[in-house]
């Protein structure tokens, strides 16, 4: 196949070509919008395990993890045992402009890196603000604020970005050592203290029908779990971007804001999630200590859906 141009070594193929039905949006307009925010979005991920969602003209997106075998040789690779699949997967990390530029040209829209290194510590907690289908921006808003006290009162700061769909993402940098046992009970525990804040807006029911149409605090964002990047692109229409917003500012802009056409323009030689992250903080012991005595979510939702179905069997 022959190349409409390269960069940095890349051939760059059918750049013309619409990106996804309804997109409104080319190839060549994603390979130009990381090419432009490369510099931002490879510091959040470089060194991480990196998934990615993919599109094909006429087919469903979907979740890439495995690297192809046609992968160039150059483009580096950690193997990972997956517990969830029981197997090892094969996880690209994409450290530098050639790599973010091989995988724009396989349209890979989206870009979910680990929460950790490869062979490291996480290196954030994340809470994940979910409305309720069909619910508005602002009660993401709403309950982020809720999380953000909720740090507060824990002596803890965090960064709010948009999700790039209708949530937003609170990230919580902590220091190295914090085993992921820890970390993911912090994150529990906060979850829980930002919906006891406000209990009728925000809950951390993790079945959908127990939420009453309140917005979601996800609080499972732990071990291997990854996070949409700060500055990735979303298989949205219109390609929106998750994209850091100043605490202040968070009630006054729209997920709609941020595109890959918008995005560019906006920063003007700025990282504002490099500049709106706080340093790493250390976790309170109380924390901690009250996250482990909160039942892990999915666990907890597995054992409730049994039950429930054997009551609807009438045993």
């Amino acid at each position: 196949m022959s190349s409409d141009e390269t960069r940095d070594g890349v051939p760059l193929t059918n750049l013309d070509q619409p990106l996804f039905d309804g997109s409104g949006t080319t190839k060549r307009h994603l390979v130009d919008y990381l090419d432009a925010v490369s510099g931002r979005i490879l510091p959040v991920l470089r060194e991480r395990p990196l998934s990615v969602v993919r599109v094909r003209p006429g087919q469903p997106a979907f979740m890439q993890k495995n690297v192809p075998k046609y992968a160039p040789s150059w483009v580096r690779t950690v193997s990972v045992w997956a517990e969830a699949s029981h197997r090892q997967v094969s996880y690209a990390l994409c450290d530098d402009r050639r790599t973010l530029l091989w995988f724009a040209n396989q349209r890979a829209v989206e870009y979910h890196p680990a929460l950790g290194p490869a062979g490291g510590d996480p290196t954030h907690l994340v809470l994940d603000l979910d409305p309720p289908e069909g619910g508005p921006f602002d009660a993401a808003v709403k309950a982020a604020l809720l999380v953000r006290q909720a740090l507060a009162d824990a002596g803890l700061a965090g960064a709010v970005k948009t999700s790039g769909a209708k949530g937003a993402h609170v990230f919580v940098p902590v220091e190295a050592g914090v085993p992921v046992e820890d970390l993911a009970a912090a994150t529990r525990a906060l979850g829980a203290r930002a919906a006891r804040l406000d209990p009728g807006l925000a809950t951390t029911a993790f079945i959908r029908e127990d939420r009453e149409g309140k917005v979601f605090i996800d609080s499972t964002r732990a071990g291997g779990a990854t996070v949409v990047a700060a500055y990735s692109p979303r298989v949205r229409p219109g390609v929106p971007v998750s994209f850091p917003v100043a605490w202040d500012d968070l009630g006054a802009v729209s997920p709609g804001d941020f595109t890959v056409h918008t995005v560019p323009a906006l920063l003007d030689g700025r990282d504002p999630w490099a500049e709106l992250m706080p340093p790493p903080q250390r976790l309170p012991a109380d924390l901690v200590e009250e996250g482990h005595t909160i039942p892990v979510a999915r666990v907890q939702a597995m054992h409730e859906g049994k039950r429930r179905a054997r009551a609807r069997r009438g045993e």
